[in-house]
């Protein structure tokens, strides 16, 4: 992004207790021509199967027409005019936020029937001084959409939900009436002053996992938070395969030592050459946190040290199935993940000289040339974690 801050988008989720399917949707999308991201939250009506129909198209549409710059009235009317009737309601129905943020713009949102979306300035709430709009559409008339603008700062925090997290509580114990909304916002005012750097993964899954406690652990509704938080970026470089020509190494050791931020290596001869050029011992473990793997290895300055091809195709796979409720275990793939994750800006530093080992075509298929697997990783972080990835080939 243009701006000074990075832009973290994330979602946590939990289904009504007796069903396997959510019916919130959360969709999120980077558009880099435009420099520019958009995120919807949607809540089909009811739950299950049903619900998350309602809610996928509601989501998709909502990106579609903010992409496209349609007026707000017109999105509102458009989606809530394509919407199918529910046969049992006889009403179309699914709520939504549309979070849309321009690059050196404002960021708008839009509201139809969620709960209010929560600004955090820092430690205090943000009065972005909503406005409403009456529908009169002869289908819509008398609804109302809510919409407001604001100039987004650094360590502000958007925060969106579902009724699923409001309505906590609803009839048990402290909430006879519902977490609702300024209880909801007292408890992350209070999050974020206990844990000035809370990542959005982290906030959206304490706001749902407090809902879940409301509720006695056993949900009564789909239960949704996502949170958007502009901070300055956590920078990693990941190097992998040594250069073309023998003569770079002392560049790749200097990019190396010289970087600000969390540092990988994969690779023993990668690890070969920056100890050699920043003399530093390398110290290796023999302990397999993942049996089909090589175990980790340690340098002074590196925060973490794998095998390569074998590894970074391992990274690869867990990409594919990654979701938030996935358990990373300790093997130094999900290592990596984890700081992948926990990482804005990702450079890779990609060495060129081929592996005679992996042009092997007895070797299983799996063994692809370093560059192909890295390009792949490389696309599920931008595509699929919105991240801000390059790859620098040397």
């Amino acid at each position: 992004m243009a701006q000074e801050f990075y832009i973290e988008v994330n979602c946590h989720q939990k289904n009504h207790h007796d069903e396997r399917i959510c019916g919130d949707v959360f969709l999120s999308k980077r558009i880099r021509e435009e420099d520019r991201i958009i995120a919807v939250l949607s809540d089909g009506m009811g739950h299950g199967v049903k619900a998350n129909v309602l809610a996928t198209l509601t989501a998709t549409m909502g990106i579609k027409f903010t992409e496209e710059h349609k007026d707000v009235t017109r999105t509102a009317e458009i989606i809530m005019n394509t919407l199918p009737v529910c046969s049992e309601r006889k009403v179309s129905y699914a709520t939504f936020t549309i979070i849309d943020i321009r690059a050196d713009e404002e960021v708008r949102i839009i509201e139809f029937d969620n709960p209010q979306t929560i600004i955090m300035r820092g430690k205090e709430p943000f009065d972005p001084h909503w406005e409403t709009v009456v529908l009169e559409s002869e289908k819509n008339a008398g609804k109302e959409i809510h919409t407001c603008q604001f100039y987004p700062k650094k360590e502000d925090r958007i925060l969106s939900f579902s009724d699923g997290i409001t309505q906590s509580g609803l009839g048990l114990g402290k909430y006879l009436f519902g977490w609702g909304h300024d209880d909801l916002q007292e408890y992350i005012q209070k999050m974020i002053q206990d844990h000035i750097d809370i990542s959005a993964s982290n906030l959206a899954a304490r706001v749902v996992n407090m809902a879940n406690i409301n509720d006695g652990f056993v949900l009564k509704d789909d239960s949704s938070c996502s949170v958007i938080y502009f901070r300055n970026p956590r920078k990693l470089l990941i190097c992998t395969g040594p250069p073309f020509e023998p003569e770079r190494d002392v560049e790749y050791a200097e990019i190396v030592r010289a970087f600000e931020g969390k540092k990988i290596l994969c690779g023993a001869t990668t690890c070969e050459i920056i100890s050699r050029q920043l003399k530093r011992e390398i110290t290796d473990s023999f302990e397999f946190l993942d049996p089909d793997l090589p175990p980790i290895s340690y340098m002074e300055g590196i925060d973490l040290i794998t095998e390569g091809i074998l590894t970074l195709g391992k990274v690869d796979e867990i990409l594919n199935i990654y979701n938030n409720n996935y358990q990373l275990g300790k093997g130094p793939a999900d290592q990596i993940i984890r700081i992948m994750l926990e990482s804005d800006v990702i450079e890779f530093m990609v060495g060129t000289c081929i592996n005679v080992a992996h042009q092997d075509p007895n070797l299983p298929v799996e063994l692809e040339i370093r560059r192909t697997v890295v390009k792949r990783i490389v696309q599920k972080l931008e595509d699929k974690f919105l991240k801000e990835v390059k790859i620098r080939f040397i």
